[in-house]
């Protein structure tokens, strides 16, 4: 049977665990192994003797976790500090964001010859992408508690700049917070929901007219919906409180959707939340902030870029995101990645890279790689094998 490792994760205030101990009982109920580095969960609340009472093995140091695993089960991409302990011909299952992160960690999973599957790039047949989702979900959800915090007036921000002091939902006689939404996705709709919850007034821009019909539908009008384009674009940024972006291109960069210039054109103050920013941001005054660090003043507008914002909420989404990945890893634990893809086929849009080769169209095409056959080639001898 297959070994799994969990790591604990080592980036600043990443509070996130790869399994939750529920997910480890059924890993070990299925005749699988698997070692958890020493408090590797005490950042969502869960203790080392919570994942031994499921029947995970406690390991002392990233070396071992590292070390004794087949599948290398993650929440946040691998750290350059994490390089060094990489096994080789061993699995790595974490959210990647390959077209965008740094070089070096394409240049160490091929040196190690890693089988690399992205959560973000996990899909169904019909298109569902099963454990983003779930993180979007929760991203989506969150959105009202970090904008009313943004517009607080006693808050202040680097560049000079202080909220706005708006409440989120008005009162009898002042208008509510002005929301608009660029990207219709699940997080764009959870988050509408929420913002809809506070009594926010809410607009949602997208380019698909079948998402903003679903929109107009679920939310009975309470939603303005507008076709996502410059000119709208123009229009609606110069009257927005609080601009969320969510935009999302299977393995590629996020589009650039936001111009500095209509960043000007917003009322200083305002607050911009790029959710794309894992994917490069959709905004084009966005660089990534932290969770210690979270938002600055652009062009007189705040800027709230946290790439791995859950992290804040780190039980809730760990819990989430090990939910939705526990059907791949038992299937693979099981069959092995290329049986497991015979029995899911839609696996194959999660492999980035298999055995240290890139392999996935997009992201290649994102990074101006050349794609390795090597993939499709070992399932086409597979195939041959089982025929005889």
């Amino acid at each position: 049977m297959t070994e799994f490792g969990v790591p604990r994760e080592v980036r600043d205030l990443e509070m996130r665990v790869g399994l939750t101990p529920d997910i480890v009982l059924a890993l070990v109920e299925a005749g699988h192994t698997v070692y958890i580095e020493r408090d590797a969960g005490v950042g969502a609340g869960f203790s080392d003797e919570d994942f031994r009472h499921a029947g995970g093995q406690i390991v002392y140091s990233a070396a071992e976790a590292y070390g004794r695993a087949d599948i290398v089960v993650k929440i946040a991409r691998p750290s350059a500090a994490e390089y060094k302990y990489f096994r080789p011909g061993q699995m790595i299952f974490s959210f990647l964001h390959l077209s965008v992160a740094s070089p070096d960690l394409l240049q160490a999973l091929k040196e190690h010859n890693i089988t690399a599957v992205a959560y973000e790039m996990l899909a169904k047949t019909d298109g569902r992408h099963p454990v983003l989702l779930t993180a979007s979900e929760v991203a989506g959800r969150l959105a009202p508690f970090v904008a009313a915090d943004l517009l607080r007036s006693d808050k202040f921000f680097p560049g000079g700049r202080n909220g706005l002091g708006i409440l989120l939902s008005g009162l009898p006689g002042v208008p509510p917070a002005a929301v608009v939404i660029v990207g219709g996705g699940i997080l764009g709709l959870n988050a509408a929901r929420a913002f809809v919850g506070v009594g926010a007034e809410v607009i949602v821009l997208d380019k698909s007219t079948q998402k903003l019909r679903q929109f107009d539908q679920e939310f009975g009008g309470r939603v303005t919906t507008m076709f996502s384009n410059e000119y709208n674009l123009k229009r609606v940024v110069k009257f927005a409180d609080v601009l969320i972006g969510a935009v999302f291109v299977h393995g590629q960069r996020a589009p650039v959707l936001i111009t500095r210039e209509m960043v000007r054109a917003m009322r200083p103050g305002s607050v911009i939340m790029d959710f794309s920013i894992d994917q490069g941001g959709c905004v084009e005054t966005s660089r990534p902030t932290t969770l210690r660090d979270p938002a600055y003043v652009a062009e007189g507008v705040i800027h709230h870029c946290v790439p791995n914002l859950t992290a804040s909420i780190a039980r809730t989404t760990s819990r989430a995101v090990a939910n939705a990945a526990l059907p791949y890893l038992l299937n693979i634990g099981e069959n092995g990645l290329l049986g497991a893809i015979a029995a899911d086929p839609a696996l194959i849009q999660g492999v980035n890279l298999y055995q240290g080769d890139l392999v996935h169209p997009g992201i290649a095409s994102a990074l101006g790689q050349e794609i390795s056959s090597g993939l499709l080639e070992a399932i086409k001898r597979g195939a041959t094998d089982e025929l005889g």
